[in-house]
């Protein structure tokens, strides 16, 4: 995820607590997701969708405090 980021990420992962827990939760959902695909884990497809939204809100909340560190 954000590979132009990388270092970045590194640097706010061990710096800022924010984003550290919004880069946690998503890596959950992330996980949490593929073991439903998967059939690991039971879920409906409404609950799978759901779960992706979520992802994908945190993948925005990620992506501004990249932009906002990184001054872009």
């Amino acid at each position: 995820m954000f590979p132009e980021y990388r270092d970045l990420i590194t640097s706010l992962k061990n710096n800022d607590l924010h984003f550290t827990r919004l880069f946690d939760q998503h890596n959950e959902l992330d996980q949490k997701i593929q073991n439903m695909e998967d059939g690991i884990q039971m879920a409906t497809p409404a609950e799978i969708d759901t779960l992706k939204r979520e992802k994908l809100q945190l993948k925005d909340e990620l992506y501004a405090v990249l932009q906002k560190a990184s001054g872009d």
